[in-house]
């Protein structure tokens, strides 16, 4: 038995060459489901490049990233010299309420930061993706975007709109040797999630639809972008893999 603990403790510090030589960007990495992505794919050999709005945080969670081996920098293209992989991953849900009873603001946001932004970052990688030859693009949805939760139906909306976003872009460019991909995580336990996971009454409302019975940890979602990004899904494109206990998963 603590030979296999030890296993288990030591299959959590993940370390491998499969992205050795590549470039990612991961947005809204700073902490969370982000951060848990921008190291893995630093522990994977990518040189990464945190974004977050606050300066601080990314000193922050770049510190943190270079400790543990990881080339990582709060800056452009330029510092590495080129792009092969971005995940787009930062959301909001300013707003708590029924899809009709939103305010028109709360809409506005929503689809810009979590739909909008997405396409802008996509359209802005391109080119340099190109430049390299390929390169592979990952949007973060969520289980949401198969089955809305209540009272999260515009946030919902959004995340079912990156589905669709991943078909058009992925047909687009495939020709071009850029693979685009989807994540859909379910609930995992972060400050993003706080208000569903936080509390007993949510918590086991939330549980309720998870067949796993437990919520999921960053790590997790990250080790399918890992896969995503990686030759090994190298005939992998314009696909979501879900990564959510097992709940419902279909439009």
């Amino acid at each position: 038995m603590p030979q296999i603990i030890a296993q288990q403790t030591m299959a959590k510090d993940f370390h491998s060459s499969r992205l050795k030589g590549k470039v990612a960007i991961v947005t809204a990495s700073t902490d969370g489901i982000g951060f848990a992505i921008a190291k893995r794919l630093g522990d994977e050999g990518a040189s990464v490049i945190i974004s977050s709005r606050k300066e601080e945080n990314v000193k922050k969670a770049t510190e943190n990233l270079r400790k543990n081996g990881i080339q990582a920098e709060g800056v452009a293209k330029t510092k590495f010299g080129g792009l092969d992989i971005l995940v787009s991953n930062a959301a909001v849900n300013p707003s708590v309420a029924a899809t009709l009873e939103t305010e028109e603001n709360a809409w506005d946001k929503i689809f810009e930061i979590n739909v909008k932004c997405s396409w802008l970052l996509a359209k802005e990688a391109y080119p340099e993706l190109i430049k390299r030859g390929g390169g592979s693009i990952v949007f973060i949805s969520s289980i949401a975007g198969y089955q809305p939760m209540e009272p999260l139906g515009v946030y919902s909306v959004s995340k079912t709109a990156l589905l669709g976003l991943t078909k058009a872009i992925s047909s687009e460019v495939a020709r071009e040797n850029i693979r685009v991909n989807c994540v859909a995580p379910g609930i995992v336990a972060t400050k993003f999630a706080s208000a569903i996971t936080s509390s007993e009454v949510g918590k086991e409302k939330s549980l309720s639809t998870v067949p796993m019975n437990r919520f999921g940890k960053p790590d997790e979602i990250a080790g399918a972008v890992a896969y995503l990004v990686s030759d090994d899904a190298a005939y992998t494109t314009g696909e979501t893999i879900v990564v959510a206990g097992g709940s419902h998963s279909r439009l």
